[in-house]
């Protein structure tokens, strides 16, 4: 691993707890791989072969459902580990992970991974740790899907991207990668027509700037009310 400085990894969550020297031996065992924009770090239904820690760009997880139709599952920001099926007791991956903009990640055999967790068993734990985040996560788009709206919905998605990957501009908080119509409305249950009258209507309003692949947050504090109103319309 003489291609990646330790000192850029050594605080990322999963190697939390982790001597120096521990931290080299884990590298030593892993490769950089660089990921163009819209390739596949892995697919659904893949043999789990590998799993790995994004370390530059962003990564959209998608999963394809029996009926056929694609569901964005989440997005992945530098730091974050990915495709760590075995920690989960899978032996092929249950998403497809594509990079939205070129990327770079490091990635690690995944018959590695029951001996890596034995001798650092900090992996394990901040592993589980990511897990639960998630799940977490899952559940609160779970009761979003079943008891708001899709305006509050979107509001919630927007404000949920600005959260994890928002950068501060002049006019606002854009979120800092790629990101179409199409994939908000594969993240929040809805059509593209949906999304898209819903995104003209707050940017005339001044609440948001939209371009290709491009949105700005002109006023996140009136998409949080628009995220919390009740279904009459009320604010809680």
């Amino acid at each position: 691993m003489a291609t990646i400085d330790t000192s850029l990894v050594a605080k990322l969550p999963l190697f939390a707890g982790l001597a120096a020297d521990e931290l080299d031996a884990i590298l030593q065992e892993a490769r950089s791989v660089r990921v163009p924009k819209n390739a596949h770090v892995f697919e659904q239904g893949e043999d789990a072969h590998s799993f790995f820690v994004l370390l530059h760009g962003h990564v959209r997880a998608s999963k394809v459902t029996p009926a056929g139709e694609q569901v964005v599952v989440r997005y992945v920001t530098p730091g974050e580990t990915l495709g760590v099926a075995m920690a989960i007791g899978l032996q092929r991956y249950p998403a497809t992970a594509t990079a939205v903009d070129d990327s770079i990640v490091l990635a690690w055999p995944s018959a590695a991974w029951p001996r890596l967790v034995e001798t650092y068993p900090s992996l394990a734990t901040n592993t589980l740790r990511t897990v639960g985040s998630r799940l977490q996560e899952t559940h609160s788009r779970v009761i979003e899907m079943s008891t708001q709206q899709v305006e509050q919905r979107v509001a919630h998605a927007l404000l949920r991207l600005a959260k994890q990957s928002g950068r501060k501009v002049e006019n606002g908080v854009q979120i800092d990668f790629p990101i179409s119509r199409q994939d908000i409305a594969q993240m929040t249950g809805t059509t593209l027509h949906t999304v898209s009258r819903l995104l003209s209507g707050w940017e005339q309003r001044g609440l948001i700037e939209s371009g290709r692949q491009k949105i700005v947050l002109r006023e996140p504090h009136q998409l949080v009310v628009l995220a919390e109103q009740t279904s009459d319309g009320k604010e809680p």
